[in-house]
């Protein structure tokens, strides 16, 4: 079991209330990314959920049972930090085994569910090292094994890839998403990476401020975004957004339209623009569009290449069944 719900949670340090009352349901095995930008309350709100921040006020329950007052040793849950922190002078097999000594658990158990961790990490081989011996990978897989041995009812993240380079990020990525299918345990992940978001997520938060501006599939949100905010957040490139005459065309404050549906032509299209930086990255091309008259840059995704050179007058046409609309406070019109 491994079912969170936060009820009209708040928290303030002080007079700054930084999370306003919040509400939010994580069910049992799900796969639950919290997004937004740097001081947003995502790692605010998971140190809540783990008990290592007291709630203001509110209420937390996990698998139905009232934990807001609950020490986190008592709350069930497993958290891996953006730090290792696993003990230099230890093995592989005493830091994964460390917690199930200090729990008292006998050396035979101990060994089982080690081994059974390793196997599950592809850790086997290295628990005999030391940290120092091994990759940032391998440690954050160890860190992980040190969680997985406590058996607990959820797995809480926090921003766990950030301290890995590009590669190392993309294969632990992969290596989190099929621990989770193994183990279908729930898990909670912090990120500002909107695209560990979208690639391992089965429900986002989209968090500003302290405040959900959206739940929903990494798709939801990708193709109806609530508001602006979630709109210029989630997507890479980010959602091009105009205001002004264009978007009034069409009875709104601001039009979206996101860089690969749009498709390019040198001799006619809906607007006009010219060639700034073009980014070739083989299966696709990404090209900064200036002079439109729109906004400052737009941003048009192709599929692989085009010859185009800086400063090119090219014309763009959007395709608008892609068009997403919104009113003067942002939020998304049907």
């Amino acid at each position: 079991m491994g079912q969170i719900e936060l009820k009209q949670v708040t928290k303030s340090f002080g007079e700054v209330q930084v999370i306003p009352p919040l509400d939010l349901t994580i069910h049992d095995g799900e796969f639950t990314v919290f997004v937004g930008p740097s001081g947003c309350g995502k790692s605010t709100l998971l140190r809540l959920i783990a008990g290592l921040e007291d709630i203001t006020t509110g209420h937390i329950e996990i698998d139905g049972v009232d934990a807001t007052n609950l020490v986190p040793a008592k709350r069930g849950l497993a958290m891996v930090f953006q730090s290792y922190a696993l003990y230099p002078h230890m093995t592989v097999r005493k830091n994964i085994a460390f917690p199930l000594k200090m729990a008292g658990i006998d050396e035979k158990t101990q060994k089982e569910k080690i081994d059974a961790a390793a196997k599950a990490l592809n850790l086997t081989d290295y628990l005999d090292r030391r940290p120092g011996q091994l990759s940032g990978g391998q440690r954050q897989r160890v860190a992980i094994g040190r969680a997985i041995v406590r058996e607990p009812s959820a797995f809480l993240f926090d921003e766990p890839l950030s301290n890995l380079d590009a590669a190392l990020r993309v294969g632990m990525r992969l290596e989190i998403s099929e621990l989770h299918k193994k183990l279908a345990t729930t898990m909670i992940y912090v990120t500002h990476d909107q695209v560990e978001a979208m690639t391992m997520a089965d429900k986002i938060v989209v968090l500003q401020a302290g405040v959900i501006e959206q739940v929903g599939s990494p798709l939801e949100l990708y193709h109806h975004p609530r508001n602006t905010f979630v709109a210029g957040f989630i997507g890479s490139p980010k959602m091009n957004l105009m205001t002004g005459p264009e978007a009034a065309k069409h009875d709104s404050a601001t039009i979206g339209i996101r860089p690969e549906h749009i498709t390019v032509s040198k001799t006619e299209g809906l607007w006009k623009g010219r060639v700034g930086v073009a980014e070739h990255l083989g299966s696709d091309t990404f090209i900064h569009v200036h002079d439109t008259g729109l906004m400052d840059m737009m941003t048009v995704r192709i599929t692989g290449d085009i010859a185009v050179n800086h400063g090119d007058t090219i014309y763009l046409s959007p395709d608008m069944d892609r068009l997403h609309r919104f009113n003067a406070k942002g939020d998304r019109i049907a």
